[in-house]
Order: C-alpha cells, then structure tokens, then sequence
C-alpha cells in the first residue's frame, strides 16, 4: 500500500468519540468530589485515604507509566530502527522486581505521602527539600513537554488545532484532578488505558487486514530487517542493543518507576503492603501488552509503507506522525474509529499529566507547606486543590513555551534520563549505605546531576552518527504522488518533534564538530541514568566517609533488608496493628522537630522491631 498525499481529516463522528472521553474523564473528576465532601482532607485527596485495591491501581501504574510518547514513539522506533525495542519487556520484568521487593517495602513501612519525605528521615531537611525542588522543575518541564508533543504530532495529521488540543488536554487534567484527588486520578487512569487498549487493538487489526494477514507483515518485516530482536554487541555507544535495554534501560525506568512521586505515589495509596506489591506485578502484564501493541503496530506500519515512506517522502515532517497518518490511511471508511486512535493516544496524556499533577501538588503540600505551618486538615486539603489547579495551569503555559522550542523538545525530554539517575542515586545511598551522611547526599546528588547534564546536553548539541544509531534503510521508490513542496502539506507550521526514547534528533552537521562527540556525547541516551546514578553513589560515599559517616548513628528502619522479606507475597499478611506501631513512633519522631532522626536513635521508640 502507498502513502497518499490526500488524507482524510476527521469526521464529526471521529469528534464525537474523541469528545466523549474527555468527557467522561472530567466527570469521574466530579463525580469523586461530590462523593467525598464532608471527608474532605489532605490525606484523602493525596492518597486516596490509602483504601484503594490492587486492580485499578495497577491500570493506573500502566497508563501513567505509557503516555503517548509511547503511543506515537514505540511504533516509530521500531518502523526505522527495528523491534529490538520488544526487549524493554525484559526491563520492565526486573523494574517491576526492584520497585516491589526493595524500594516499596521501605516506604510503606514508612507510610509516607511524599517519596521524598524519605530523604528528610533518613538524611534531614535540607536534602529533602533539595530533592522536592528538582523533581518539581522535571516534572514541571516533562509535563509540558508531554502535552504539546502529541497535540503537535496529531495536528500535523488530523487537523485538529494545535493551541486548542494543548489547552483542552491541559484544563481537562487540571479539572479533574482538582476536584477529585488521588481516587479520580486512579480510576480515570483505570478508564484510559482501556481505551488505549481499544485504538490499538482497532489498528492492529485493521492493518493486518489490509496486508493481507499477519504472515505478510512479518514477511515484509523480516525481509526488511526489522526482526533484529538480539544484538549483543557490548559498546556503550551504541543507540540499542541487548545490554543497553537490559542495563540502561532497567535503571533508566527504575528511577522514574521506583522513586518518582508520580508513581509511589499510586501503589502507597494501596490499603496494604500485599495490595500495593500485587498492583506492581498485575501492572507487568499491563505494560507487556502494551509493549506487544506497539511493536506490533510498528510492524505494520512499516509493512504497509515499506515501499514509500512518508516521512522521507515529506508527507509528514517528523517520525512520530506516522502512526496517527496510518490512522487516517487505512482507517478513513470507519468513521469513528480514527477518533478512537486519536483518543488513544490522548488518554496516555492525560493518565501522564493527571499523574504529574497530582504528585507535584503532594511533594508541595507535604514537602514545603506541612512541615513549615498547624494549619488544618481541612486547610491543606484546599490547598493541595489550589496546587493542583497552579500547576496545571503553569504546565499548560510550559507547553506553549515548547511550542518555541522546535529540535529543543528532545533535550527536555532527556530530563528523565539525566534528573532520574541521580535522585535513584541519592535514594540508593540511604537505603543500602548505612554510613553515608546528609553531606555526603548532597555533594553526591550535584555531582552526579552536573555529570549526566553535561553528557545529555552535549548530546542535543552534537547528536551521535548514523553509525552510532544504526537507523535502517527506507524507500520511496513506490511513492506514485505529487510530493507537496516543504513541510506544510496540510497546512500547518512543521516543527521537529522527536522522543527522547524513540528517535533521534537531525540536526545539521557541524563543520567543526570536536572528537568528544565522536565519544562521550554519543554514549546511549540510556546509559545517561547509569552515569548519574554511579557518580552520585561513589561521590556521596567517598564525601560521607571522609566527614565522619562511619561515627553516626541511624534509623535502621530507613534501610532495606531489615524485616523486608524477599519475594515476600506471603509476609504481607503481616498484622496490620504492627505496622501502625511502627509508624506511630516514627512520625512522632519527626514531628519533634527533629533534622535527622537518623541521629537520634535514643528518642525513637523501642517499639522498632529488632
């Protein structure tokens, strides 16, 4: 099948489908408000008063965790580099394992609200507040970023106006969040990745369809080496293989799954430690079949356009508008259905946004107003609103910011990678190095954040070679069209819009492009987490040793591998009446305005288990 210069916009009934989740999303906001007035606190509007099943919270964890740089990026990655990318499955098996036998059994002994509360238990204040405003400025900058994207890739394909799908994704996230906290988050979410299931599946099926059968996709797909699932080959410089997936890739998401407050957030809302890990393990099948789609979808997408490939031939301007063209190619005598995919992809944005938002109005109120003022329950509870609501808007205003950006876009998606590395870091440090000291955090955390910017900014300014990313061949010797000339073929600006995690940025050449480019900027963008996590943890530990860690004394409950059984399923049946003891004790302890617990073994109470 050839690409067509003459797509087809959308329909009123493509609009009418995509309205509809918008809508409904907004109303499972009103209606978790109007169920809990007279309950109203910050406790329940942050966490959902830590009553919820594994079930939704694991749909969730998946539709947070896949937003619509997965929808438009996956199929794109694997259109133009191959389906390698289908050993992320691997990764997620051991980010799944990670999260839930080492970090979750920490902090839900803990009971905290915000992961970065940790940090003030077990090292003090100052490097608690000192990771809150970091996660702040990333989540502020992703977030933006992550509505503008996907509003610009559909733009440039369906038509659909760029400030107004900015806006309304934005105020939609804002709305619902606002009125109904954690619970509407959570069950919106649980609501969106059906329908992200549903506009894959309606394309897979589709596509498979046109082409003939599965066998001819995997035939064109094979011939086309785009079966190249294992590659072993160990340099560090080399955009995917086996061993940066596997390696970088699972450190990568650990420190966007395992402590972002957007995602602990969700499974520290789970009634008990057995809930919150079974959420984590039903989520691993979720993001399996997610991943399947993807490929899949990429699969076909570059079976139906193997002879004449879109983007080179300029029918779109960027890698990412490829699936929403499929969409609309091979979808056009279905309407409706196009309406679907496109609210697809959206209900990955607005899980992502939701989720941000709300975690960035959780680290406000408990990181920098609860500690700092008595004011009430009922107080804060307002506020998280009032935060809420701020900082949807300033993410709405960080979008339009974006929409300046142009090739910049992939630099702040990188923040990931160069942010998540260090906070794994500075966590890694607490957890598993009893002598490491609020000293040696901080300087830790500087120096391995200093380190992963300047390797991920050299990167967007000297992207690596062809020979680095290994992209594979396209064609468009079957192309039978008139290839408008530039970008605007239906009429709108074309931007560069590329995934950090999905393709690479064109940028010209330089002329004078320096030998360090040729080497340390073109290490995988997945080693970046690696880096940052590795300088942080061996600086931070070098520091504590030589200002007097190894002479402290502290909190052993801060610490894994104290009570935590491994692939402990059965031990979180574990009484209750216990867990409360403990945590009595320890938030008392804090609440006596104690910097560092950690310090002060003696006035913790003998309650904590030996």
């Amino acid at each position: 099948m050839a690409a067509s210069s003459e797509i087809s916009l959308f329909t009123p009934w493509d609009y009418v489908v995509f309205a509809a989740v918008l809508v409904i999303s907004a109303a499972i906001g009103i209606y978790y408000a109007f169920k809990g007035r007279g309950k109203t606190n910050s406790q329940e509007f942050l966490t959902g008063a830590k009553s919820m099943t594994a079930v939704p919270v694991a749909m969730s964890l998946t539709a947070s965790f896949m937003s619509a740089v997965t929808i438009l990026g996956t199929p794109a990655d694997v259109y133009r580099y191959g389906a390698i990318f289908s050993i992320f499955a691997i990764s997620y098996a051991f980010v799944v394992l990670i999260c839930a036998e080492i970090l979750l059994p920490v902090f839900y002994r803990l009971q905290i609200t915000s992961t970065y509360e940790y940090l003030e238990l077990r090292f003090n204040k100052g490097v608690r507040v000192l990771g809150t405003v970091i996660f702040i400025i990333e989540m502020v900058l992703y977030t933006g970023i992550v509505i503008y994207a996907p509003a610009l890739a559909l733009n440039q394909v369906s038509g659909f106006n760029l400030w107004g799908a900015m806006i309304s994704t934005g105020l939609v996230c804002t709305f619902y969040c606002s009125l109904g906290g954690l619970k509407a988050v959570i069950w919106t979410d649980a609501f969106q990745i059906v329908i992200m299931l549903a506009g894959f599946i309606a394309v897979i099926i589709r596509g498979v369809v046109v082409q003939g059968g599965i066998q001819t996709v995997l035939n064109d797909s094979y011939y086309g080496g785009r079966l190249n699932f294992w590659d072993f080959d160990p340099h560090p410089l080399r955009r995917h293989t086996f061993w940066t997936i596997v390696i970088g890739g699972t450190l990568l998401w650990t420190g966007i799954y395992g402590v972002n407050q957007a995602q602990v957030q969700r499974y520290m809302a789970c009634k008990t430690r057995f809930h919150a890990k079974l959420s984590l393990y039903i989520n691993l099948i979720g993001l399996w079949v997610i991943l399947i789609c993807a490929v899949l979808s990429g699969l076909i997408l570059y079976s139906i356009y193997k002879d004449c490939d879109p983007w080179t031939a300029k029918l779109v301007s960027a890698p990412d508008q490829l699936m929403p063209y499929m969409v609309l190619d091979i979808l056009r005598d279905y309407p409706g259905v196009p309406g679907l995919f496109v609210a697809c992809a959206y209900s990955g944005t607005l899980s992502t946004v939701s989720s941000s938002i709300n975690a960035l109005a959780a680290v406000t109120v408990e990181d920098l107003i609860r500690p700092y003022t008595n004011l009430s329950e009922r107080k804060l509870s307002w506020i998280s609103k009032g935060m809420c609501a701020f900082y949807g808007i300033l993410c709405i205003a960080m979008s339009a910011v974006a929409s300046f950006m142009g090739s910049v876009i992939q630099a702040a998606l990188s923040i990931f990678a160069i942010v998540g590395g260090p906070l794994l870091g500075l966590f890694s440090l607490g957890m598993f190095f009893p002598y490491s000291n609020s000293l040696g955090a901080v300087v830790g955390l500087l120096s391995g954040f200093s380190v992963s910017l300047w390797v991920g900014i050299g990167a967007q300014i000297y992207p690596p070679l062809p020979e680095r990313s290994r992209p594979l061949s396209l064609s468009t010797q079957g192309c039978h069209l008139v290839i408008p000339e530039g970008p605007d073929w239906n009429g709108t600006t074309a931007l560069p819009v590329t995934m950090l995690s999905n393709s690479t940025t064109f940028l010209p050449e330089s002329s004078a492009r320096p030998e360090i480019a040729d080497y340390w900027y073109s290490l995988s963008y997945l080693y970046f987490s690696i880096l940052g996590t590795i300088v942080t943890v061996i600086v931070g530990l070098i520091v504590s040793l030589c200002s007097g860690g190894l002479k402290q004394n502290i909190n052993r409950e801060c610490l894994f591998g104290r009570q935590d059984c491994t692939f402990d399923m059965l031990c979180c049946f574990k009484s209750k009446k216990d867990d409360n003891v403990e945590i009595t004790d320890l938030k008392a302890s804090k609440e006596q305005g104690l910097d560092n617990p950690a310090y002060t073994m003696d006035n913790i109470s003998l309650s904590f288990h030996k």
